[in-house]
């Protein structure tokens, strides 16, 4: 694919660092950045499902050649259909961010509509997609974010200023069936607080989805979110 955008990660820092060379080995030299958005130049045999010209984005292996260049090679099974509206360069924010909440949300807290959320740290790119997701499963989402207006264009149905009040005074008595921790805690077990008995709490500080380059990436992507620039969380 020729490459039209990439995003810089977290986990592209650590592995610049060396920190990652037991989990994630490299060969030298190496071409970093797995996050890419991109239009498809070249298909491989036997490939089926994408064309010459097609605008995708990818959530490419970490620990293989990267799309930090102007051209990437991509599994076909980790591509997904970019959004047709915004920059297709902007679309290079949405693979891993959007699919660890398609994870957080569906696989691990195995949200459904009707039930209620809380999302520490809507306001960071994980968090964005989280509320664009709750809202599209029919689930009723609270969010902490600063960035009021953008979060509640989401489709947040209350948000939280966490400049002004702290979360767990915010929701101080209420219980979500999901509670999604994207932040540290602002108080020793509040988020924690905020779940009860038999409900279910994620917390992910440094996120990454699990099945990098996996085939769920086009889950996320035929959700509909909106590529988001990355943003503080809070």
């Amino acid at each position: 694919m020729r490459v039209a955008g990439t995003a810089f990660n977290p986990v592209d820092v650590s592995i610049r660092k060396g920190l990652l060379q037991q989990v994630f080995p490299l060969e030298f030299p190496h071409v970093p950045n797995y996050d890419v958005a991109g239009v498809i130049t070249e298909v491989g045999k036997g490939v089926s499902g994408w064309s010459v010209g097609d605008a995708v984005v990818a959530f490419l292996p970490i620990g293989q050649p990267g799309a930090a260049a102007e051209y990437a090679v991509a599994p076909a099974e980790a591509l997904a259909a970019a959004p047709r509206t915004g920059q297709l360069a902007d679309a290079a924010a949405l693979p891993s961010t959007g699919l660890t909440a398609w994870q957080a949300l569906f696989e691990h807290a195995g949200l459904k509509a009707d039930q209620s959320i809380l999302i520490n740290g809507a306001g960071g790119a994980v968090g964005g997609y989280a509320v664009q997701l709750a809202a599209q499963a029919g689930a009723t989402s609270t969010a902490s974010a600063r960035s009021r207006d953008r979060v509640q264009s989401y489709g947040a149905d209350r948000i939280i200023d966490c400049t002004a009040t702290s979360v767990p005074q915010a929701v101080a008595g209420q219980r979500f069936d999901v509670v999604l921790n994207l932040v540290s805690p602002t108080q020793p077990g509040g988020d924690r607080a905020a779940t009860g008995p038999g409900r279910q709490r994620r917390s992910l500080r440094q996120h990454h989805p699990a099945r990098p380059g996996g085939c769920r990436a086009r889950d996320a992507a035929a959700a509909g979110l909106r590529a988001q620039r990355r943003r503080p969380a809070c």
